[in-house]
């Protein structure tokens, strides 16, 4: 998995870019705090090397918790910034520094 920061000069915006390599899945998405943790908002495009990648502009000097959803499955990036406890899923989330 990897996590690419493109910051903008123009605007007080991160272009977050995030790829999964998951051959054999049939959907990624990315949900977080930035999203409302909506599967249907940022789902990821599968390339023909079976990674799937997509593009997040995110306001800048914010911290956001995310997972990937891949096939129905919650799982964290293990590029994370940080990751933080969520009571809610009983799980960590992976955090996003931007």
């Amino acid at each position: 998995m990897a996590i690419k920061k493109q910051y903008l000069k123009s605007k007080p915006v991160c272009k977050v870019t995030f790829s999964v390599p998951a051959e054999d899945a049939n959907q990624v998405a990315v949900v977080g705090s930035f999203n409302e943790w909506n599967q249907n908002t940022v789902q990821l495009k599968k390339l023909k090397n079976g990674t799937f990648k997509g593009t997040v502009d995110l306001e800048k000097d914010n911290s956001y918790e995310f997972r990937y959803v891949v096939d129905g499955t919650y799982i964290n990036d293990d590029q994370a910034d940080a990751y933080a406890w969520n009571d809610y899923a009983a799980a960590e989330n992976g955090v996003l520094n931007v």
